[in-house]
């Protein structure tokens, strides 16, 4: 059976959300709803959460995740994920075995456990080296040039306005779940390499937490929803 490996870099500095990823979310620190849903997924064989921050590391341990502490210098403001992934790689035995590694992202923390699955399966299935998450999307996109004019990006502004079912399906990252065949994304460095597959998740959440006013939002719709910690 393939070994697969999720790994959650969740740094301890954030501008927008102060301590973000320890703020309770639903009353659960938010990285923990990521290692839940993780440890949750029939794929997942390890996880692991990769962080600068003791505080986040402790509250990985608490939750059942195993804790990988990351150097300052892949941890600022300008550090890609993928440098998070590649040093869990590089210093995780669970990660080192693994034939897959999925990077979730905690800003989205109603991803389920089957929606994970739903991505692991399709790369394998679909022997894909990327499979990633993503929802239809209906917006009609614009360029502001530099005069302050506007130009249509995926619409003809200058004809008639289509309606939505007669336009192009169009996708949106979620940027909540990247599953990669580990040998081919190692030597590459960047999550999208050789075949990548998006994986339609017809109901997943398209607000991340980056601003205070997208906390407040997720909260209160989770908390309508049902949704429990």
């Amino acid at each position: 059976m393939e070994r697969v490996a999720a790994i959650i870099p969740a740094r301890g500095g954030s501008k927008g959300i102060p301590g973000k990823n320890i703020k309770p979310f639903l009353g659960v620190p938010l990285v923990a709803h990521a290692i839940k849903a993780a440890l949750g997924a029939k794929t997942i064989s390890d996880v692991i959460v990769s962080s600068d921050d003791d505080a986040i590391l402790s509250v990985a341990r608490e939750y059942g995740a195993a804790a990988l502490k990351r150097p300052a210098d892949i941890s600022g403001d300008e550090a890609s994920s993928e440098s998070a992934v590649l040093h869990a790689i590089s210093e995780n035995d669970a990660c080192q075995a693994a034939d897959t590694v999925v990077f979730l992202q905690c800003t989205s923390p109603l991803t389920t456990s089957e929606e994970i699955d739903q991505v692991v399966t399709a790369r394998a299935e679909m022997d894909a080296d990327t499979a990633f998450s993503v929802v239809e999307v209906h917006a009609f996109l614009w360029q502001i040039e530099a005069d302050g004019t506007g130009r249509g990006i995926n619409h003809d502004a200058s004809k008639p306005r289509q309606r939505r079912q007669d336009r192009p399906r169009e996708f949106r990252e979620t940027g909540a779940i990247y599953a990669l065949r580990k040998d081919g994304f190692v030597p590459e460095g960047v999550r999208f390499f050789g075949r990548s597959i998006p994986v339609v998740l017809p109901d997943a959440i398209e607000i991340d937490l980056d601003t205070p006013r997208d906390w407040l939002a997720l909260e209160a719709y989770a908390r309508a929803a049902g949704h429990q910690s």
